[in-house]
């Protein structure tokens, strides 16, 4: 079939405002459940991350309580622990997007913390974007988008309808007023047309050839829009 990157964060924390390092990195879910159903549709995944680092799961997405109960964390544990690709990761600075049929970026604070500022992301992100390619970013993934500027210094997102973790349910998640900045707030900032759904439900949004996804609930429904765009 075709082949998909993943790019995932390098980061293994969240710097708080107070300076303090809040433990993080990759969503499992947000990993998983799109790695499940793209492998299932008989394609390869390829992960990249800056440096290419082995990325940090965020151990809290591992919890009974996110994932419905003990017997669901053991089974997410499970997944994650083989994905063989998760520990064999590309640099962003060697991807080739002309090798992959499309992009995705599961989120996690991790990329609060280095895909935001990253400017090898970005600018993969750019091109994806303009080639038509489909690229599907989900939760706080879309933190990357910050860095995906074009040489006027525009936000290459501006205008396109995206959501995220909203500023609701970073609230609701009780890390909102410890945040230096949060992600809904500066995605509008950027100049997207941010729409979003009830906390903590699934809701995808579809615009042109891009798809996110605003938790990790919309994880496996975001891929299913994604598999649409390569059938």
């Amino acid at each position: 079939m075709s082949t998909i990157l993943f790019v995932l964060t390098g980061a293994d924390h969240w710097t708080l405002a107070d300076g303090t390092e809040h433990p993080s990195g990759f969503w499992a879910e947000e990993a998983v459940a799109p790695y499940e159903a793209f492998k299932a549709a008989g394609h390869d995944v390829v992960v990249a991350t800056p440096g290419g680092v082995v990325p940090t799961v965020d151990k809290g997405s591992l919890a009974p309580e996110f994932n419905g109960g003990q017997e669901g964390a053991d089974r997410m544990a499970a997944a994650l622990a083989s994905i063989d690709e998760l520990q064999h990761p590309i640099s962003l600075e060697d991807v080739d997007l002309d090798a992959y049929a499309a992009v995705f970026y599961p989120g996690g604070h991790g990329p609060m913390e280095d895909l935001s500022a990253d400017r090898v992301s970005g600018r993969i992100l750019v091109d994806a974007l303009d080639s038509d390619k489909p690229l599907a970013v989900v939760c706080h993934g879309p933190a990357a988008m910050l860095a995906a500027t074009r040489a006027d210094g525009t936000n290459a997102f501006a205008g396109y309808e995206v959501t995220a973790f909203t500023d609701t349910e970073e609230t609701q998640a009780g890390l909102a007023d410890k945040a230096k900045w949060l992600l809904e707030s500066r995605l509008v900032e950027a100049g997207v047309a941010f729409r979003s759904g009830e906390p903590w439900a699934p809701f995808v949004v579809v615009d042109r050839n891009l798809v996110t996804g605003q938790n990790p609930a919309s994880a496996a429904p975001l891929a299913d829009e994604l598999l649409k765009k390569l059938a």
